[in-house]
This record gives C-alpha cells, sequence and structure tokens, in this order.
C-alpha cells in the first residue's frame, strides 16, 4: 500500500490533493481518479504503474496542467495551478514542464532542428537563440547528423530522442513520460531509458513516467502503483 503525505508545501516541486477526474454519462458519472493525493520532491524518480484503464496517463495530464481535474487542487513550489487560465497554463509549461510521449508527435513537415526550437520559438525567442539551443541539445543527445533530417527520414529511436530534445530545450525542472520506450524495439528502449537517467543526472531533473516496462520501473527509486483510480 502506498502511503502518500497530502499536505502540500512550498517544499514541494508538485503535489496533487484530493484529485478526482470522472465523465458524465447521463446521470452516471464514469470515476477515471478517485481523490488521489501525491507530493514529489525536487530530484525525485516516480514511476507510476498500473493497468490499462487505471489512470495513469490521466493522473499525468493533470499533473502537468494539460487536463483539469473534477474536483481537487495541484500545486507547483507551494503555488495552486489551478487558478491560472488556460493561457497562463500554457506559458507556465512552456517555461517549466517537458513532455515525452510513447509516440513521438514531432511534426512531420520540419526538420528535427526546427521541432526542437519550436517551444522556444513559441515563447518569443528569436530564432538564432532557438536554433543556438536546439543544436546543442542535438550534439548533447548524439543527433548532430540528424539536425536538417526530417522526421521520416530518422530511425524510431531518434525520433525519440528528437522528441526528448524538444521537452528539454527549455531547460524545464520537470519532465513528464507516458510510455516513452512503448513505440521502439528493445535495444533502442534499453538505450532510451538509459538517457532519462543520464539526462536526470547531468541536468538535475525531476522524473515522473508512466509505463508498463517492469525492468524500467525497477530502475526508480520510486514507484507508484494505480488500480481502478486509486493507489493500490
Amino acid at each position: 500500500m502506498n502511503s502518500e503525505i497530502i499536505t502540500e508545501t512550498s517544499q514541494d516541486l508538485i503535489a496533487a490533493k484530493d484529485v478526482a477526474k470522472f465523465f458524465q454519462q447521463g446521470s452516471d458519472k464514469l470515476w477515471v481518479l478517485k481523490n488521489l493525493s501525491l507530493t514529489v520532491q525536487a530530484g525525485d524518480a516516480v514511476c507510476i504503474r498500473g493497468a490499462s484503464g487505471a489512470g495513469k496517463s490521466t493522473l499525468l495530464h493533470i499533473l502537468g496542467t494539460l487536463d483539469r481535474p473534477s474536483q481537487g487542487q495541484v500545486f507547483y513550489r507551494g503555488a495552486n495551478l489551478l487558478t491560472k487560465t488556460d493561457d497562463q497554463l500554457a506559458d507556465f509549461r512552456n517555461k517549466k514542464m517537458g513532455f515525452v510521449f510513447q509516440f513521438h508527435h514531432l511534426m512531420s513537415e520540419f526538420t528535427a532542428l526546427e521541432n526542437v526550437m519550436m517551444p522556444c520559438r513559441i515563447a518569443g525567442q528569436s530564432k538564432s537563440v532557438a536554433r543556438e539551443k536546439a543544436e546543442a541539445l542535438l550534439v548533447e543527445l548524439q543527433l548532430e547528423s540528424r539536425m536538417t533530417h526530417y522526421p521520416n527520414e530518422m530511425s524510431g529511436g531518434e525520433q525519440q530522442r528528437v522528441a526528448i530534445a524538444r521537452a528539454l530545450v527549455q531547460n524545464p525542472e520537470i519532465l513528464f513520460a507516458d510510455e516513452p520506450t512503448g513505440n521502439l524495439d528493445t535495444a533502442n528502449g534499453q538505450r532510451i531509458q538509459e538517457l532519462f537517467f543520464e539526462l536526470k543526472a547531468r541536468r538535475g531533473l525531476t522524473l515522473i513516467v508512466v509505463s508498463h516496462d517492469v525492468d524500467f520501473a525497477k530502475r526508480f527509486p520510486r514507484v507508484l502503483s494505480l488500480k481502478d483510480g486509486q493507489w493500490a
């Protein structure tokens, strides 16, 4: 049984308090999450596990402010994020959070370099600054030979590394990942797993990862299990 502290403090990087999510189906409610609480400290590495439909991705999206809960609160360094407007949250995510998903979601009409530059350009940074930051990350991730390549010219592992570079280009405090190796073969999946922990060590990242991969989960000092929208 996982025991979670539910009192948010300014020392917590991110905290969820009594978070619930449901969808209305006629007169009934379909509950996806049921009054979950969670605190994550800066520098933590947390893996969330559970069967399909347990609510893992929904919780990740709520913690990352990609979705709003039906009930409850989400705090970042003690500040209630849910008081912000959608536009304010989008700006906050761009500066403080990075996201990697099972599918890389790269834009096919842009090169690797242009894809990684995108968050900087959205934030209003100059093209030269965005390019410098993106190039540095692609070199760090050993993708310097792929900068001018389009997604369909890269392997699945390379595309996912470009997606990781895009997630990190704004130097976020926290990196969220939803099944980041679920669409890769074993060799590329292991390489991506190694990369997450290398980047965490180099950059002081906080990791919150959803994964079905048992071996990947074993590498995390903190593993939480969800079952039917509640901590198992």
